[in-house]
């Protein structure tokens, strides 16, 4: 375990390799689960502004699935999360023309149309926050058979899980946080190799 102040860091998350291969997995995370995405209280306002520039991305279906239960809802395991279409695809998801799940949120952002990416939660993916009392634990826990190649792509790039996602550790934590987590991965690496 890593500490950086009041943040505990899985050894995973510098250890293991990982780069999403979405020609592969066809973005089943997006899909897999036992609830929507998981949203900081935050993002839920976020949500709330931005869905009428967000809207024409999403599909019928997630139209209606977003129209019955909400823009989010509460979970009483997970907090607040995404409403899903019949318990499957994020109501926020959309497929491609190769049967790839995207995000509308994020393309909305791509487009220029909202200034907000995605949910937190879908960025930091494989990696896993947990808020309790006294510290944030930050887990790595890609899904068993769905992210084998992930996980075989980032061994074949050489890709720790940090490095991958530098982007959203970065959005979620600070620059000066992944200076201090890439710090303590070099030493790692180099303690290793003696």
């Amino acid at each position: 375990m890593i500490q950086i102040e009041n943040v505990l860091v899985s050894d995973d998350v510098v250890e293991a390799k990982f780069v999403c291969d979405l020609h592969k997995c066809k973005g089943g995370c997006c899909e897999d689960g036992d609830a929507g995405a998981p949203l900081e209280k935050e993002e839920k306002r976020l949500l709330d502004e931005i869905f009428e520039a967000v809207k024409p991305y999403l599909t019928p279906e997630g139209l209606a699935a977003i129209e019955r239960q909400g823009k989010y809802l509460y979970d009483h395991e997970f907090g607040w999360v995404t409403p899903t279409v019949n318990g499957g695809v994020c109501a926020y998801g959309y497929r491609d023309e190769k049967g790839i799940i995207k995000c509308g949120i994020e393309q909305a952002y791509y487009d220029g149309k909202v200034k907000w990416k995605k949910p937190i939660s879908c960025h930091l993916f494989p990696i896993r926050i947990v808020e309790a009392k006294h510290a944030t634990y930050v887990n790595y826990e890609p899904r068993e058979d769905m992210c084998n190649p992930a996980c075989a792509l980032g061994k074949k790039l050489k890709m720790p899980v940090y490095q991958f996602l530098k982007e959203p550790i970065i959005r979620k934590f600070g620059e000066e946080f992944y200076e201090a987590l890439e710090q303590v991965a070099i030493e790692y690496f180099e303690a290793k190799q003696k």
